[in-house]
């Protein structure tokens, strides 16, 4: 329904998300140099994604892509913060549950009759074993020892990733607005995680 660029930025105003929900429900405090920072990395995602403006084709559709984008963004915020709120809880656990859960929502939509290649059962082990098991335990473990604003900030590394694996393993080329997009998010993820404050802050507060 949109380009998979726009959809790219829109769903990163999650890490925003994250950080609202973790203020307003777990009391967390955040400061206004990690605000800025985070600014800072979703302008690295605009620059990297390759956003090319839609020269007026905002129709409805595009529209309603926005929109399903937006709420894909709100619920992965909420699924980060419930796994925070998790401390206690053996990632795996949580993992299992999300993915039980999944297969009963989901099957309705499942064209289960349909028949798969052989070739593609390797790559379908691939994407249930190394992203959604081991990539998924790894988050949930991580979650709870991280604050938000630090949780936020990493979600920004995910379009940098995809970019380089597009250019290391598809030969895609990196432009220069993307490599000073990735440049932008390395950067303030370091911001955030270094606790770095920006110079008119400091004489300010002097």
């Amino acid at each position: 329904m949109t380009s998979i660029a726009t959809t790219t930025i829109v769903y990163h105003v999650q890490p925003f998300f994250v950080v609202l929900i973790g203020v307003v429900f777990l009391k967390e405090r955040i400061s206004p140099d990690q605000i800025l920072w985070m600014l800072g990395a979703f302008l690295g995602v605009v620059l990297a994604s390759g956003l090319v403006v839609t020269h007026g084709h905002a129709d409805a559709k595009w529209a309603l892509g926005i929109a399903l984008t937006l709420g894909a963004a709100l619920l992965y915020a909420v699924a980060t913060i419930l796994a925070k709120g998790l401390g206690q809880q053996r990632a795996e656990i949580t993992v299992l549950c999300q993915t039980l859960v999944g297969v009963v929502l989901l099957a309705p939509f499942a064209d289960i009759g349909h028949p798969i290649p052989p070739a593609s059962w390797g790559w379908l082990a691939g994407i249930g074993l190394l992203h959604t098991g081991i990539a998924y335990v790894l988050m949930n473990s991580a979650f709870p020892r991280l604050t938000t604003p630090v949780i936020g900030i990493l979600t920004f590394i995910y379009p940098v990733v995809a970019i380089i694996i597009d250019w290391a393993m598809y030969g895609h080329p990196l432009g220069p607005a993307q490599a000073a997009g990735m440049a932008l998010i390395a950067l303030a993820t370091l911001g955030v995680r270094l606790g770095w404050r920006f110079p008119m802050r400091r004489v300010s507060a002097a």
